[in-house]
């Protein structure tokens, strides 16, 4: 039996590091040797028995057991339960301690298992190097300081001279259309005026709306220009009037006017929501936008209300993700509509009680099986044209079909009277109308953060690109090989000019 044991001293406080590691499936947005990670059977992070099931960089599936977890002595242990890594009989603990001169934390974090003869020192070394001393490193960069992290209380966002301008980079587009439109720009973030902020933006939201922008689809702007409505950073200065904000605090947006795929920026105040801590840049910028649509649908387009059954399309993306996870919390029964078996698992573990798929059955015919005859009650369906008259057709009498995407096209028109077979009630609801002033804001993003951090919802982040990969990003999503959010971190920090 092998035995690896590494330590460290971080400089933040304990409950700064606690919040990290003790969230047993957010090890994807912190550790460099994970990918992508799921909780299986929908069990809390938290968990005793919670299975996390997670890809390595280099494509290795593992999956690993939660055995214990205590808040009170900061110690948690994990075992192995499958790995394509040969590590057998794996168990491992991590234990935190406070260092008692000085806000410092104390790490251990050790393991015994059993290696395949001529392999030992191989996989020592991965455990030692590959997973805990790259875990330390990168925890430390996100409680310390970090571009996409969290900085140490009371260090200031560098700043810029008072009345000049920043230069940055960006990615506009010259004209509507495909993804190759998207091009590098230099931007310009100016002093702000009253009632703005400047920004130096540290991670960036991709999104369906960002698509409908470049092709024109939605006129949320004319070309030339930015495209983007979501993105997290650090206040650089403020305007004349701006009291709530101050420089070095960690604030997002998701809202027009958009522009958001750049380095640095220049918006109004109003826009902006201060980060709690336990919410990091990375996380801020792949779940905002996504994460305030699904409060507004789950709790003001249709309240949610225990018992109901609802069908969830593309169940595995970013919105549909967080859907699952809130209304399972809520009570709800939720099937989930996608396309792969691989899908169909994301969506199992985010909180879907059913998951369909394309077959021999239509839709409506696989939801009425599983709901006895009487269809669902709610239908939340991004898909638009190649979707509604199933969702239609999968409603049950009275039922609410929510139409708020349209990925594989517009619904087109419809003859009114044809829903009056069901008594159907249809709701196209507008981002734009439920986040129009502050007030609507706070309300929405108290209520988001509140979930975050009663870890009712977690938001994966599926993909990153460096802003200059924007095109790629774009073609993926489009595509439909995404899971989870997508997000765009800048290439370089802009300079005073």
């Amino acid at each position: 039996m092998i035995r690896v044991q590494r330590s460290t001293i971080i400089d933040a406080p304990i409950a700064a590091v606690w919040e990290i590691v003790r969230d047993f499936n957010g090890h994807d947005r912190w550790h460099p040797a994970v990918a992508h990670s799921d909780l299986e059977a929908g069990r809390r992070t938290d968990q005793i028995g919670a299975v996390r099931s997670f890809t390595l960089t280099g494509g290795e599936r593992v999956r690993e057991r939660l055995l214990t977890l205590s808040d009170k002595d900061h110690r948690l242990r994990y075992s192995i339960v499958d790995s394509d890594v040969p590590l057998g009989k794996y168990v491992a603990e991590m234990a935190l301690k406070p260092v008692t001169d000085g806000d410092r934390t104390f790490w251990s974090w050790s393991s015994r298992f059993e290696a395949p003869p001529g392999r030992e020192h191989e996989l020592t070394e991965l455990v030692a190097e590959g997973v805990y001393e790259a875990g330390f490193a990168a925890v430390r960069a996100r409680v310390e300081h970090s571009p996409i992290g969290r900085p140490t209380p009371g260090l200031s966002a560098p700043s810029a001279k008072p009345d000049t301008a920043l230069n940055g980079s960006g990615i506009g587009i010259a004209r509507y259309g495909g993804p190759e439109q998207l091009q590098p720009v230099t931007v310009r973030a100016t002093a702000p005026g009253p009632g703005e902020v400047r920004l130096r933006q540290t991670a960036i939201g991709v999104n369906f709306i960002d698509i409908y922008c470049r092709t024109g689809y939605l006129k949320l702007m004319q070309p030339p220009g930015l495209l983007g409505m979501e993105a997290s950073g650090v206040v650089v200065d403020v305007g004349p009037g701006v009291r709530d904000l101050q420089p070095g605090q960690r604030v997002a947006y998701a809202c027009p006017p958009v522009g958001a795929y750049c380095s640095v920026r220049t918006i109004a105040a109003a826009l902006v929501v201060r980060l709690p801590d336990f919410i990091d840049d990375a996380t801020a910028a792949a779940g905002l936008l996504k994460g305030m649509s699904a409060e507004f649908l789950l709790h003001r387009v249709h309240p949610v209300q225990r018992g109901q059954t609802l069908l969830v399309y593309a169940p595995a993306g970013g919105v549909g993700r967080l859907l699952c996870q809130w209304a399972n919390h809520l009570g709800a029964t939720v099937i989930g509509a996608t396309s792969t078996e691989q899908k169909a698992r994301i969506a199992r573990a985010a909180g879907a009680h059913h998951v369909i798929l394309p077959g021999e059955e239509s839709l409506e015919d696989q939801v009425l099986a599983l709901t006895g005859g009487r269809g669902a009650d709610v239908i939340y369906d991004a898909v638009g044209k190649d979707s509604f008259a199933h969702s239609v057709a999968a409603l049950a009498p009275a039922g609410h079909l929510i139409s708020f995407g349209q990925a594989s096209g517009d619904i087109g028109s419809w003859d009114i009277g044809s829903l009056a077979a069901k008594s159907v009630t249809l709701s196209r609801p507008n981002f734009e109308h439920y986040t129009d002033t502050p007030a609507k804001v706070a309300a929405i993003t108290e209520r988001l953060f509140d979930a975050i951090g009663r870890r009712i919802l977690t938001v994966e982040i599926g993909r990153r690109y460096r802003l200059s990969e924007a095109q790629q990003a774009h073609r993926a999503l489009e595509s439909r090989e995404t899971t989870g959010s997508t997000i765009l971190i800048p290439d370089a920090q802009g300079t005073d000019t």
